[in-house]
């Protein structure tokens, strides 16, 4: 079975494009069953654990109203293609995302088969709805909206459970010199970089298999 390693952060536009194009890739693919293995990469590590004032944010990230707007114009346009359609200005808070790794962590330990959802919801909540994905009491609800048991799913985040795991990989992805997001990792053998068409994902798929037979 293909396995694909995707590094990425729940508050990254990009990173939800590329799940998009990752999962129209995936329905495209002729071979057999797929494993998606989410790791845990923060664009933001700075932030405080309650989150900052999502203007002022990107303000200081883009250098001005002007330039931020243009950035999520050009987003909005690429997300209708994969029908992402982003609500940015429903956006008040730019949360720091430690407990939302732990959290997809943890879905992975206890029922992997629906992390896929799990993410899927997340950047659903944030991109779309402005949920603040930084809040235990949101996050333990998008647990249990995705099959999750919501009160264990909180009682993990209101614990430290999994924190020096996160900052451990995250640490193993700067060592291997990952310095953003999405990144996709087919059969631990090919990387593609950023949110790639769906073709140039499924050919990475191929060629990450043909490496695997003939290795």
């Amino acid at each position: 079975p293909l396995v694909v390693d995707v590094v990425s952060d729940v508050v990254c536009p990009w990173c939800y494009i590329g799940k998009r194009r990752l999962d129209a890739a995936l329905a495209a693919r002729a071979g057999g069953k797929a494993t998606v293995r989410w790791h845990p990469f923060q664009l933001n590590p700075d932030i405080p654990r309650g989150g900052a004032e999502r203007r002022s944010y990107l303000d200081q990230k883009f250098g001005g109203p002007e330039r931020v707007r243009e950035t999520q114009e050009r987003l909005e346009a690429t997300g209708r293609d994969t029908g992402v359609w982003f609500e940015f200005e429903r956006i008040e808070r730019q949360p720091n995302t430690l407990d939302a790794h732990r959290l997809i962590a943890w879905s992975q330990k206890v029922r992997p088969a629906l992390t896929h959802d799990l993410v899927e919801n997340l950047f659903r909540a944030y991109f779309t709805q402005g949920v603040d994905v930084g809040n235990i009491e949101e996050l333990a609800r998008i647990a249990g909206l995705s099959g999750f048991d919501a009160f264990r799913a909180k009682a993990l985040l209101t614990s430290d459970e999994g924190s020096a795991a996160i900052a451990a990989a995250e640490r193993r992805a700067h060592a291997l010199g990952v310095t953003g997001v999405p990144l996709f990792i087919f059969n631990q053998r090919v990387a593609v970089s950023g949110a790639q068409h769906a073709k140039v994902l499924r050919e990475a798929m191929t060629q990450s298999e043909v490496a695997t037979i003939t290795r």
